[in-house]
């Protein structure tokens, strides 16, 4: 995939320059040994700068290592300060991502406030925050450049209800002495401004959801070099054959990006910066949650996908078979087909006889369907054939990707192919942390 524009690079592991690496020059083999001379602190264009030697000009090297001082003065006045957040603040979950710089100098270390210092360990030397916050170490992109500085990408996520919690924190950290802006995209953003401002002292510049989705997602993909950032359920229709295979998103273009957060957007992409929101659902991942705590009492979305795992969604629905007592032959409707979800649950004998499991089943089962039957829908309409499906509404969650899958394949008659990305809720904040980091 192409690399996107901007402040931003690739793993370590691909030959770039880091710009940092001038103030730590390596040594020449003439200097190892023989008379003292004088180093400069910046490399020359071939890699070392010797210092002056007989006949050379003292001015000239003064010259030259003032140039080499203003490159790099340049090139941190064009990045923001330490520390570099980026932020996503939807209607279920708040999203954040942390850029942990492991290349710090001996004199950038000297020059670290203890404000700076604090917030690094106490976001890298813990896995939970609190009662509900969780830092998802599984997910963590090390040996990351950004900027010319290399480190560690971290995710961490919350509750959005909590957010009163996080403000608290980021007040106690002192983080407005380091910061007097946080870029934010997600509604929240929005909503909740002015608590930001009188909480934390701080503003939030405040982006656009699905540009910080398009790029963040394309972002990630150029800057995972294996392909198991990407992957797909080979034979989903055979529960017993069906594994996940990893997948290389090359040449992705154009393809159907389904956001599945508490609601659902669906986005056609032609090119990194060609691209619309064609349509959506109200009914995602907050429609699952909301109704499988009033139908199941339940009270987390991880206690609703257990009970939903151990379920049984017919015993809800209404099949094809209940109605034509097998197959609808003449239009090659299965008699295993939904016909109507819930339908069963007319019946007071039926209603009498499911579990809260079965419930939970059914309404993640419905949810799915219908995001998967309108997400058909809207490949066909808009000639794509591929679709890579997005969103916290996925964490976790292996039941929904497999039906998703097993939908994909079976109605497009194995043309089309659902795709997953493994940093799947995340990817709105990382656009915003792109933002915080270009130069213009």
């Amino acid at each position: 995939m192409e690399q996107l524009n901007g402040c931003q690079g690739k793993r370590k592991s691909v030959d770039m320059e880091n710009e940092d690496e001038a103030v730590q020059p390596a040594v020449p083999p003439a200097l190892q040994s023989g008379p003292k001379h004088e180093r400069s602190n910046c490399n020359s264009t071939s890699g070392n700068m010797e210092t002056s030697t007989a006949g050379g000009s003292v001015s000239d090297e003064r010259r030259t290592s003032s140039s080499c001082r203003q490159r790099i003065d340049s090139l941190r006045k064009n990045r923001p300060p330490f520390p570099w957040f980026g932020m996503d603040i939807g209607g279920t979950l708040v999203k954040l991502v942390y850029f942990e710089p492991k290349d710090i100098t001996a004199e950038e270390e000297q020059e670290e406030v203890e404000n700076l210092k604090s917030i690094r360990r106490y976001l890298t030397s813990n896995i939970a925050y609190g009662q509900t916050g969780i830092r998802d170490v599984h997910l963590e992109l090390k040996d990351l450049t950004l900027c010319g500085r290399t480190g560690n990408l971290h995710f961490i996520r919350f509750p959005t209800q909590d957010l009163p919690v996080f403000l608290q924190m980021v007040r106690n950290k002192h983080f407005s002495s380091l910061h007097t802006t946080l870029c934010a995209t997600g509604g929240g953003a929005f909503k909740f401004e002015l608590d930001f401002r009188q909480m934390a002292d701080l503003q939030l510049l405040k982006l656009d959801e699905l540009d910080c989705l398009v790029r963040g997602v394309l972002y990630i993909d150029s800057a995972v070099s294996s392909p198991s950032g990407c992957y797909y359920y080979e034979n989903p229709t055979d529960p017993e054959r069906c594994v996940q295979k990893p997948f290389l998103l090359e040449n992705p273009y154009p393809l159907l990006l389904v956001n599945i957060g508490s609601g659902v957007s669906i986005l056609a992409v032609y090119s990194q910066n060609n691209y619309k929101r064609v349509t959506g659902t109200s009914l995602g991942g907050g429609t699952f949650l909301g109704l499988c705590c009033l139908l199941t009492g339940c009270s987390s979305f991880e206690e609703a996908l257990e009970m939903a795992s151990q379920g049984e969604s017919t015993r809800v629905d209404k099949l094809v078979r209940d109605i034509y007592g097998g197959d609808y032959e003449r239009f090659g409707l299965p008699g295993w087909t939904v016909a109507s979800s819930f339908g069963n649950m007319m019946c007071k004998e039926k209603r009498e006889s499911i579990s809260k499991e079965d419930l939970a089943r059914a309404t993640l089962v419905s949810i799915t369907n219908n995001i998967g039957s309108i997400t058909r829908m809207v490949a066909l309409n808009e000639n794509i054939e591929r679709v890579v499906f997005v969103g916290n509404f996925l964490r976790v969650n292996t039941l929904s990707m497999k039906l998703l899958a097993y939908a994909m394949d079976y109605w497009s008659k194995g043309q089309l192919k659902a795709l997953f990305l493994r940093h799947e809720g995340y990817f709105g904040a990382v656009g915003a942390l792109l933002e915080l980091l270009n130069p213009s």
